[in-house]
């Protein structure tokens, strides 16, 4: 599986794919990343170090994805993250973090604060409709409020390619994660292990409708592929 990448378009950085304990979440209908997890620490340090090594710091900006949390993650890693920033100069980290998590981002902002760094936190809302979100997708989510929701978070992604959206829903979504915080990650929904499957109507509605009206967005990133940001993509070999 790669698990380094650089971005060089719309907010350039580098990227990397970690690999923690897995999401302790692990309700939600629609998500298998949890699978890309393992209870052995040592394992997964082992695996980490070998993807941190590769970061160069061309453009002193850091994106850290494990799907799950940073939490998940062993404290070799994090010391090496940490150390990584001081080294490489990386002003600007990103981490994923799930909702149950909350209380612990101010604690690792002062952390990486104190080598010079700056977290943005990025959660996975995935809808501003709450019923949606908690009856369908079971997020794990109960907070109404888009402001609440972003009082500790930077950034969100939305997800959208399912059974019950519409134009109207994935617009009021775009336009509230925009209005409450920082940058906006669409995913498109892709087949994967779970039961749920994409509606292709509904992705030809967002990438012919709603899509046109925010590419050009420097703080929107849109994902077609779960793959598009350069990692998760199996290796490929070549004679």
């Amino acid at each position: 599986m790669v698990r380094y990448s650089i971005l060089h378009e719309k907010n350039p950085r580098e990227i990397v794919l970690l690999r923690g304990t897995g999401c302790r979440w692990r309700k939600c209908t629609f998500c298998d990343y949890h699978l890309d997890s393992s209870p052995d620490e040592a394992e997964n340090w082992r695996l980490n170090q070998e993807v941190l090594q590769q970061v160069t710091g061309c453009y002193h900006h850091l994106e850290v994805i494990n799907s799950g949390s940073f939490p998940e993650l062993d404290s070799r890693t994090m010391k090496a993250l940490l150390d990584l920033c001081r080294e490489k100069a990386i002003r600007t980290l990103h981490f994923e973090c799930h909702w149950l998590y909350r209380e612990e981002i101010p604690a690792l902002r002062a952390a990486f604060g104190a080598v010079g760094t700056t977290l943005k936190i990025k959660t996975g809302v995935e809808t501003f409709d709450r019923d949606f979100r908690e009856k369908v997708l079971r997020k794990g989510i109960p907070e109404e409020d888009p402001a609440r929701i972003a009082r500790q978070f930077d950034e969100c992604c939305l997800l959208f390619g399912l059974t019950g959206q519409t134009e109207e829903s994935m617009r009021r979504d775009m336009e509230t994660g925009l209005a409450h915080f920082e940058r906006v990650c669409v995913n498109i929904f892709v087949e994967n292990q779970t039961k749920l499957k994409p509606d292709q109507q509904v992705i030809r509605t967002f990438t012919q409708r709603v899509m046109p009206d925010y590419l050009e967005n420097h703080r929107v990133d849109i994902l077609l592929n779960n793959t598009d940001f350069g990692v998760g993509a199996p290796e490929v070999a070549y004679a």
